[in-house]
């Protein structure tokens, strides 16, 4: 399997919305298997297709709650999110502790950012199987946070201020934003 270039925020890959994947054939699987060594290599729990240059509806997540033992690891094809409602920000202060993400195309930052406690997912596998996934905590944030890759958002475009603000000033420090810039697992070092 190969380790994938991860797309850095600003290139157009990562702002547009993904095509659907339709039929499942080997490039797709060899795709997945590719994401799957790109995700444990970063490290990270999920990763989007458009993170590595490809427009489709699918990502790859892995995650084990410490709490429960649970463990999911799979590939979303073609997904569909729906989302419990959340609590206006305006009436609870985020906690910077539990409420912090962070983004493998916006490497070395952690932001907090208000996301709905619950989700129900439906998508397809490998197999082409649909499959059904109803989750409340960490994993609702992973699959809520795939799910805004596949329609060209990223998490940094959803935070507020002061945080909204320091993270695109970081960006232009790092001389991010614009097409072409990626970023190799287990190679580059792009952490603080």
């Amino acid at each position: 399997m190969t380790i994938l270039p991860i797309r850095i925020y600003g290139d157009p890959v990562l702002h547009d919305v993904a095509q659907p994947v339709g039929d499942i054939d080997d490039s797709i699987r060899e795709l997945v298997a590719d994401m799957y060594d790109t995700m444990d290599a970063a490290p990270g729990v999920g990763l989007a297709g458009p993170q590595v240059g490809v427009g489709k509806r699918l990502f790859v997540y892995s995650y084990e709650e410490e709490s429960t033992g649970e463990r999911w690891r799979d590939v979303a094809i073609d997904p569909v999110l729906w989302l419990a409602p959340t609590e206006p920000e305006s009436l609870l202060e985020l906690d910077e502790d539990s409420e912090i993400e962070g983004c493998l195309s916006f490497p070395g930052e952690r932001y907090p950012l208000r996301r709905s406690e619950q989700a129900l997912m439906r998508a397809r596998n490998l197999e082409g199987e649909e499959y059904e996934l109803r989750v409340s905590g960490w994993m609702a944030r992973i699959l809520q946070h795939e799910f805004d890759h596949l329609n060209g958002v990223i998490y940094c475009d959803r935070l507020e201020h002061p945080w909204h603000k320091d993270a695109f000033k970081r960006m232009r420090k790092r001389s991010w934003g614009g097409p072409g810039k990626s970023w190799l697992p287990g190679t580059d070092n792009l952490e603080g």
